[in-house]
């Protein structure tokens, strides 16, 4: 059938709802405007992540507590009660320590350089010292403070008898005298012993005398003077302790002193110091010694003179010589 053939009647319904329409309107939903701030807060944030981030804050700030406590505890002193067993087996080192930096704090002031150990110097006490004040010098390492130092803490050099000792009298028969060696570079006269004693050679010394050489010995009876070879000290008695252990170099090697007089002296009219010492050293196996003196004596406007004499237990016969020498010492 065509669709003319329906005529004039009604149009079923189907049809007619197959008819055209007006499409509707499409209706478009806007997206949504981005948020002005772009970061997350911390809810946004996944638990994993917050859980190591507290995790990296504990472990920065236990490593910083270590830091901190390791830097402290090193400058914080120990408890007495640890530092005692360190400390007693060095208390005559600290003694020796304290007395050096003490002299050299007092010399300072007076130009010349303490000697600790033998020549005591007035102490500052801590309770009489003002808050502002300080009781502790620098220590001072100059070629004085050494040289005391070596001598101190030598072996060879036992600390000087605390009270004066004088000068025995030696074994033997003193020795004829011709006159006087006047040493003018040392500012010093000895006598000039005949026979037994002869002028040998001055070098290195200002004036050199000597006994005959004993066979099968290698040393022998020597008398010399000199200016002092060492550093100077605040008191003659500081400075002869010095100038005797020197005196070790021409014995020997190994030599050893014991002290068998200490003792203030007159050479003329100036002042000196008398040391007396045995000398024990080995040679070829044998137990030998020296009896020997020093004399350091005040020269006006120059250095000390030394005038030294040792004498070997094989020519004990001239070993009171030695008296001669120290009762017969002046200055020119």
């Amino acid at each position: 059938m065509s669709p003319g053939d329906y005529g004039t009647k009604a149009v079923p319904s189907y049809i007619a709802a197959e008819a055209e329409t007006t499409p509707l309107p499409k209706i478009t939903v806007p997206p949504p405007a981005p948020a002005t701030n772009s970061g997350k807060s911390l809810g946004d944030l996944p638990m994993r992540v917050v859980y190591r981030a507290v995790a990296v804050a504990a472990g920065v700030g236990i490593l910083g507590a270590g830091a901190a406590f390791a830097v402290l505890g090193r400058g914080t002193p120990a408890p007495a009660a640890v530092r005692a067993p360190a400390t007693q087996g060095v208390t005559q080192q600290a003694a020796v320590a304290g007395g050096a930096a003490i002299g050299t704090a007092t010399s300072a002031a007076t130009g010349a350089v303490a000697t600790p150990g033998l020549s005591p110097l007035p102490s500052v006490s801590p309770l009489s010292a003002g808050p502002q004040t300080s009781v502790s010098p620098e220590p001072s390492s100059g070629p004085v403070d050494t040289a005391m130092a070596a001598a101190l803490h030598d072996p060879r050099v036992p600390t000087l008898p605390a009270n004066e000792r004088k000068l025995r009298r030696l074994h033997g028969h003193p020795a004829h005298i011709r006159g006087l060696v006047k040493d003018q570079r040392s500012g010093v006269a000895l006598p000039r012993f005949t026979k037994s004693w002869t002028l040998a050679k001055a070098s290195p010394f200002a004036s050199r005398q000597v006994l005959p050489k004993v066979k099968g010995m290698s040393y022998r009876g020597l008398l010399v003077s000199c200016p002092v070879p060492i550093p100077q000290q605040e008191t003659l008695r500081d400075t002869a302790f010095l100038a005797a252990r020197w005196t070790l170099n021409h014995h020997p090697s190994g030599a050893t002193i014991t002290w068998t007089a200490s003792q203030p002296m007159k050479a003329g009219k100036r002042k000196g110091w008398l040391l007396g010492y045995t000398v024990h050293y080995t040679v070829k196996g044998k137990k030998r010694t020296s009896a020997a003196a020093l004399a350091l004596v005040d020269v006006p406007d120059r250095k000390p003179a030394v005038v030294f004499v040792t004498i070997p237990d094989s020519q004990k016969k001239r070993w009171r010589d030695i008296n001669t020498v120290m009762s017969s010492v002046k200055a020119l």
